[in-house]
């Protein structure tokens, strides 16, 4: 790469209709490797009608190891085009690893007259060999519409929002940016295609989802300076605890396409990541493969399919890290509802394919794993008979939380009580994860403020 040219310093910055309306966002940090990701768009706040329209031009992202950006390096300039919905993403590799970058955008209708962004940051991953703790953060299910608009759209949890967090955005992620995460995992949900203020079917609909969220002023501050990791569950595919089936809008080709369009993600949707010598991550993907939900359940029926199940067990099977997270959309352990059946918890749902993955762990003596989960709108740990400890880390903001199912409850998927449950949330709450990991782990569970209520240390 080519030292940024001169131009930039000297730019104008007279582009009164160009912005960086959902400001910038990187994704899948390795340790030699990351994605940068902007959308240019022709306002900074909303329209009329709740969107925030694209804009066509050009953008570059600058990197330094300085704040300064001395010794600088630019990517080439790319098209902001409508067919991608304006947006601009670009891998960065060679990086060095464990190592913090600053970066910006630089962006404008055309090469010749270009702005610059805010700059943000990242942080590259140690890496196998990297003897190094790490402290990464783990949320889900954000539902903009019972945000705004509460018991109108069917809000489950306390009405907390104030007006100046429905023009700022979630308050989970004020507490969160204090952490000074290394990473940020979403385990789905992340946004809502369906709610009672209305069904989001097509692509334009689904693409306003992402828009009217996005451009929260706390999610930009939080997702300049924090590398994400994504995996999409239901709400972000098609429509609640939806599957493959059916003709109904969106079709699961469009949520499929949808998802990797408006976030940085790698080829394939499934995947595991070495953070450093002693942390693993596993991401699974649980609506692309998945068997229809009313197939009567047994081993032919199947959440991951079989290529995914089998790159699951090979990979767990080779690793050495000490500790071993499978974070997934939807739980294994839970208890959940027992009247559904879209998930491996779920009486009539996957409950055999879990099983019989809990029985492959023990017969292969796979030791450290522990799952991690979204989906479910309260926090828990929970411990399987297999000896499987579970964390859910809830919904992250108040009104899409609710109180959850107990062990022994009649209306649970485990009315026996066969599950241990040191931790369940004690009143609705949004809330998320915190994960320190080196030779210790330590889980902590905090509200949407940021109150630690429980904390597990292996």
């Amino acid at each position: 790469m080519n030292p940024i040219p001169l131009f930039f310093a000297l730019a104008s910055l007279s582009h009164a209709g160009l912005f960086l309306g959902q400001g910038m966002m990187s994704g899948e940090a390795r340790d030699t490797s990351i994605f940068l990701q902007t959308r240019l768009t022709s306002a900074n706040e909303l329209d009329a009608t709740g969107d925030l329209p694209g804009a066509s031009g050009v953008v570059a992202f600058e990197w330094s190891l300085a704040e300064n950006f001395e010794a600088s390096s630019t990517t080439p300039f790319q098209k902001a085009e409508a067919a991608h919905d304006f947006i601009v993403r670009v891998p960065l590799n060679e990086l060095k690893p464990n190592t913090a970058y600053f970066y910006r955008a630089h962006y404008g209708t055309t090469e010749a007259e270009t702005q610059t962004g805010p700059t943000g940051t990242f942080k590259t991953l140690p890496g196998k060999s990297g003897d190094t703790e790490v402290r990464f953060i783990i949320g889900s299910c954000m539902n903009y519409n019972k945000f705004l608009h509460g018991r109108k759209a069917r809000s489950s949890g306390p009405l907390t929002a104030t007006p100046e967090d429905k023009r700022l955005g979630f308050p989970a992620f004020v507490p969160m940016a204090a952490e000074k995460p290394d990473f940020f995992v979403g385990t789905g949900d992340i946004v809502y295609y369906d709610n009672p203020i209305r069904d989001a079917e097509t692509i334009p609909e689904l693409r306003k989802c992402w828009h009217e969220q996005f451009r929260f002023p706390r999610m930009i501050n939080f997702f300049k300076d924090v590398p994400t990791y994504w995996s999409k569950d239901d709400h972000d595919f098609r429509y609640n605890d939806s599957d493959n089936t059916k003709d109904r809008l969106p079709l699961s080709t469009t949520g499929i396409d949808m998802f990797r369009e408006q976030l940085p993600l790698p080829e394939k949707s499934y995947r595991t990541i070495r953070v450093s010598k002693d942390l693993q991550i596993w991401l699974t993907e649980g609506r692309d493969f998945r068997s229809p939900n009313k197939m009567a359940d047994g081993p032919d029926k199947t959440l991951w399919g079989a290529e995914q199940k089998a790159w699951l067990q090979s990979t767990l099977k080779a690793s050495d890290a000490k500790w071993k997270l499978l974070i997934s959309p939807t739980p294994l352990v839970g208890p959940d509802d027992a009247y559904k059946k879209d998930n491996h918890v779920n009486l009539k749902g996957f409950r055999h394919e879990a099983h019989d993955f809990f029985n492959w762990l023990a017969e292969n003596k796979i030791e450290n794993l522990m799952t991690f989960c979204g989906d479910r709108h309260w926090q828990y740990h929970s411990i399987h008979p297999s000896g499987i400890n579970e964390f859910a880390c809830g919904a992250l903001n108040d009104e899409n939380s609710r109180l959850g199912r107990k062990p022994g409850d009649q209306k649970s998927t485990d009315p026996d009580a066969l599950i241990k449950q040191p931790f369940i949330s004690p009143k609705p709450s949004g809330g998320f994860l915190v994960l320190t990991a080196g030779k210790q782990l330590t889980i902590e569970f905090r509200d949407d403020q940021g109150k630690e209520l429980y904390r597990v240390e292996k």
